[in-house]
C-alpha cells in the first residue's frame, strides 16, 4: 500500500523542516510512504528524511535531460538532490498549465530513462463522466503512458486516478466508482494504482479497503500531519 503526499504550492522551506522532523519519528507500520514538496523545499525534506522509509517526490519534472527549458526541472537535477521519483501530469497541471497526454507520456519516459520512480495521474472531468465518458478518457491517458514505457521500467511506475471532479471539491469518488476505474485501468497496465481526490481520514479506510485500490495520492490532507497519519494507518489496517 502507497500512500503520498501532494503538497501542491504550500509549505515554506521552514514549514517543511517542521513536517518532516514529526514524521520522520512517526510510526508509519508496513505503509510505502512519500511525499512531494514544491521544490524550493526539497533539499530540506531529503535532509530530514534521509535514512527513514519515507521517499521524497517532486511534483512534475522535465523529459529532457537538459536545455534550455525555462522555469523546468529534470531527473538529473532532481536525482542529485537525492529526490527519487515524481508525480506526472497532476489534473492541476493538465486543467492549468496545458499539460497533454503526449508531455505527460514524454515526461513518465524521461523520468524513468533517467532513473526515477513515477506517479502518473490519470481522470476524468465531471463533464467527461456525465456524458459517459470515463471510460474513453481513461484509455487514451493510460494507453499513451503504455506506449512509451519500457517494460523494465514498470516496476518503478504506479498509476493515480484522479477523478477531476473530486480534486479540492470535497466531493469524493464512492469506492464502487474508485474500484471500477482501478480495475480498467489495471487491466491497460499492470502497475499499482492509487485513488486522488479529496481523500481524508474518515473516507481512506472504505477507500483503501477496495480490492483494486493499492493507497491513495492526497492532497489537502496530507498537509497535517495528524490528518496524513491517521490516512496512512488506515492504509496500514486495510
Amino acid at each position: 500500500m502507497l500512500i503520498a503526499g501532494n503538497w501542491k504550492m504550500y509549505k515554506t522551506a521552514s514549514e517543511t523542516v517542521e513536517f518532516c522532523a514529526a514524521l520522520r519519528d512517526a510510526e508509519l507500520g508496513d505503509v510505502d510512504v512519500v511525499v512531494c514538496p514544491p521544490y524550493t523545499s526539497l533539499h530540506h525534506a531529503v535532509a530530514l528524511l534521509a535514512g527513514t522509509s519515507v521517499a521524497v517526490f517532486a511534483q512534475s519534472v522535465h523529459w529532457g535531460f537538459d536545455g534550455a527549458f525555462t522555469g523546468e526541472v529534470s531527473a538529473a537535477m532532481l536525482s542529485e538532490l537525492g529526490v527519487t521519483g515524481a508525480l506526472v501530469a497532476h489534473s492541476e497541471r493538465r486543467q492549468l498549465f496545458a499539460e497533454t497526454d503526449e508531455t505527460a507520456a514524454m515526461r513518465v519516459e524521461g523520468a524513468l530513462d533517467g532513473g526515477l520512480s513515477v506517479i502518473a495521474c490519470v481522470g476524468e472531468t465531471e463533464a467527461e463522466r456525465e456524458s459517459g465518458e470515463t471510460e474513453t478518457v481513461l484509455r487514451r491517458q493510460v494507453e499513451a503512458l503504455r506506449a512509451v514505457v519500457d517494460e523494465d521500467h514498470l516496476d518503478r511506475l504506479a498509476v493515480a486516478y484522479e477523478p477531476v471532479w473530486a480534486i479540492g471539491t470535497g466531493r469524493t469518488a464512492t469506492p464502487e466508482q474508485a474500484d471500477e476505474a482501478h480495475a480498467l485501468i489495471k487491466g491497460l497496465l499492470d502497475v499499482p494504482v492509487l485513488y486522488g481526490g479529496s481523500v481524508k481520514p474518515d473516507n481512506a479506510g472504505e477507500l483503501l479497503g477496495k480490492q483494486n485500490v493499492d493507497g491513495a495520492l492526497v492532497g489537502g490532507a496530507s498537509l497535517e500531519l495528524d490528518s496524513f497519519l491517521e490516512i496512512c494507518r488506515a492504509a496500514f489496517l486495510s
